[in-house]
């Protein structure tokens, strides 16, 4: 369904990702883990349409990526929430252009409200939800367009222990429920274990894939079995060997 070509992405004389490749198929769930600096984000962001200055080739269902769409919803680590709208109008901004008439719209935004488990929460405002309740908000606002492919960068890195376990069942569940693809940019290995069918690694300077690891775990998955400790110790192994042939320095640096 996705197709990253040969993507490079420079910044001036600094070059964040090179000759990076990268498919997803329809309904697929893949997790990109990588050091700081490796360029993760930045593809991200080029997937979103949110940056279009790079050489290559960024295609969805075969039509090249120009601009952000509906078609791609993207979650951020911060939810982003507007502090001033209530959780209902926060969700309902994404359908500000929508081509829906006024009652589809309405029902498309409490569908989304119901799916994250935020019914009754509808006239609150950012400040009186709990970080998790927020997540929950910036989820439903990027799946109310129902879109192709939802993008998700490190969102449950700022949460703590147990409602981060908690996200992750209901990351899951809403992909199941809704049969989206989506690409999850984390740090946390367990996480990408737990929740992906396939882990793509990636290497910094410049950034590029240097493995693409299939998590063959029935769902749901015990974190505590053998067969998960087992892909966990491969993902691991391929960060080992990324981080083994660097310069001492550029470990440092990054």
């Amino acid at each position: 369904m996705l197709e990253v070509r040969g993507v490079t992405r420079r910044f001036g004389d600094f070059t964040a990702i090179e000759d990076t490749n990268l498919s997803v198929r329809e309904g697929e769930f893949i997790t990109i883990v990588g050091a700081s600096g490796c360029g993760k984000t930045t593809l991200l962001r080029l997937i979103a349409g949110l940056d279009q200055d790079y050489t290559g080739e960024i295609a969805l269902r075969g039509q090249r990526i120009a601009g952000t769409s509906l078609e791609r919803g993207i979650v951020f680590q911060e939810p982003r929430l507007l502090p001033w709208l209530t959780l209902w109008d926060n969700v309902a901004i994404a359908l500000d252009n929508a081509p829906l008439s006024p009652s589809a719209k309405k029902e498309a935004i409490a569908a989304q409200i119901a799916l994250v488990g935020l019914t009754g929460f509808e006239q609150a405002y950012p400040a009186a939800l709990s970080g998790g309740m927020a997540q929950r908000a910036a989820i439903a606002r990027a799946l109310v367009g129902h879109p192709s492919i939802l993008l998700f960068d490190e969102p449950l890195g700022a949460l703590d222990a147990i409602t981060r376990m908690r996200l992750q069942e209901e990351l899951l569940r809403i992909w199941q429920h809704e049969g989206v693809s989506m690409i999850l940019v984390t740090h946390d290995v367990e996480e990408a274990v737990f929740l992906s069918q396939s882990i793509v690694v990636m290497d910094s300077h410049p950034g590029h894939v240097t493995a693409n690891i299939v998590v063959d775990l029935p769902f749901p998955r015990d974190r505590s079995s053998a067969e998960f400790g087992a892909v966990r110790r491969e993902v691991f192994g391929a960060l080992h060997d990324n981080a083994a042939v660097k310069p001492p320095e550029i470990e440092y640096l990054i």
